[in-house]
């Protein structure tokens, strides 16, 4: 089913500030609370406003839907990012930041995204994804190369293999429902908050003794080196996604990934457009009107390219498949080369001499130069 774009379910523009996001969700949680809104729907739009604002308040998570939309976090993008599940929201955190600490929070906000606290700290999570930038010479996205990066990444603790302690127990503050009920006055008048269990973090379960290596949070920083080959083609902005390489996943779940973003340094010599090439070379008088063999430089190696005779300035040639390759195929761009006819700043006395002689002859045989008389008085 396609999704509402979320800054239309925040009726905010695509350019809206931090604090506009913000103020936005505030008055549509306040208007389309269950609680307080008992009209068909109300709840379904809450549970849509609280997601879209857990999106546009993250700046990478808002960053990645800016660019692939709601493709980013279903894995079915150009660039797919997912990780993203509604009931990963961690929906208290949610309403402190909207409403602040005084505001308390709503009952039953996060029933509505997949079930309590407890189920949603339990389940299975993919690790966090990772976003690096390479940089790259124009060479090295011309015919690829090999990279080696050093990250510090969060892996999962192999001595307490990621529960964060020993002999588990039945947590005594919640007992066991991984959330906690307070009620509170209000301008809406008494609202009951659920919110996380803050001593078990809404697992509903508690250690005797907490892991030393990981200080109870299951995981811990590794310092690890992946290489990866950056294909042939690739220009300034294209992701390359490596599966499984990023931070570890929470109770079992799967790693996340590994964007590397690409930025190449443009070519002193070289015009890109897209995978064609272009470049300018220099021509005698000689060679345009004569015609000449003319060695052109190409990213495979020099060339040699027939220049007819009367070749005129800004003519433009083709070299088939001598740009780059085109990425995921086996097909590569076009060079195009444009000549420039250079007009001699200094003469010798010999070549002044000879110019002149040329002067002499009719060189006024094309069809511009009759035109150009045809206007003169």
């Amino acid at each position: 089913m396609n999704k509402k774009d979320y800054y239309e379910v925040l009726g905010v523009d695509k350019n809206a500030s931090d604090e506009e996001i913000k103020r936005a969700f505030r008055k549509l949680a306040k208007q389309y609370h269950p609680d307080i809104n008992k009209e068909p729907g109300a709840e379904e739009k809450f549970k849509e406003i609280g997601e879209a604002y857990a999106v546009l308040s993250d700046p990478q998570k808002r960053s990645q839907y800016d660019q692939f939309g709601h493709a980013a976090f279903d894995g079915a993008g150009a660039g797919g990012f997912g990780g993203f599940d509604a009931g990963d929201i961690d929906l208290s955190e949610i309403l402190r930041a909207a409403f602040g600490d005084s505001f308390g929070g709503f009952g039953g906000f996060s029933d509505f995204f997949g079930g309590s606290s407890r189920t949603a700290s339990n389940r299975p999570r993919k690790g966090r994804d990772t976003l690096l930038r390479v940089d790259l010479t124009f060479s090295e996205a011309v015919f690829g190369a090999d990279k080696d990066f050093d990250l510090l990444l969060n892996e999962t603790c192999d001595k307490c293999q990621g529960k964060g302690g020993f002999d588990e127990d039945v947590c005594s503050y919640c007992h066991g429902k991984g959330t906690v009920i307070t009620e509170q006055r209000s301008l809406f008048g008494v609202i009951q908050s659920r919110s996380t269990c803050p001593k078990c973090q809404g697992r509903g379960k508690s250690y005797q003794k907490m892991c030393s290596a990981c200080s109870g949070t299951g995981q811990v920083k590794k310092k690890k080196t992946i290489s990866i080959h950056i294909p042939e083609g690739v220009d300034t902005g294209y992701q390359l996604r490596i599966s499984g390489k990023g931070e570890a996943g929470i109770n079992g779940g799967p790693n996340g990934d590994i964007y590397l973003e690409c930025h190449v340094k443009p070519s002193d010599f070289y015009e890109r457009d897209n995978e064609d090439l272009y470049v300018t070379i220099p021509l005698t008088f000689a060679e345009a009107a004569l015609g000449c063999k003319k060695e052109v430089p190409t990213v495979y190696g020099n060339v040699l390219m027939d220049i007819k005779a009367g070749t005129t300035n800004q003519t433009k040639f083709k070299l088939k498949g001598k740009g780059l390759k085109v990425l995921n195929s086996l097909r590569k761009g076009d060079q195009y080369v444009i000549v420039n006819v250079v007009t001699p700043g200094k003469l010798t006395r010999e070549q002044k001499k000879l110019f002149e002689e040329l002067a002499k002859t009719d060189l006024e045989t094309a069809s511009e130069f009759r035109e150009y008389k045809k206007h003169l008085s």
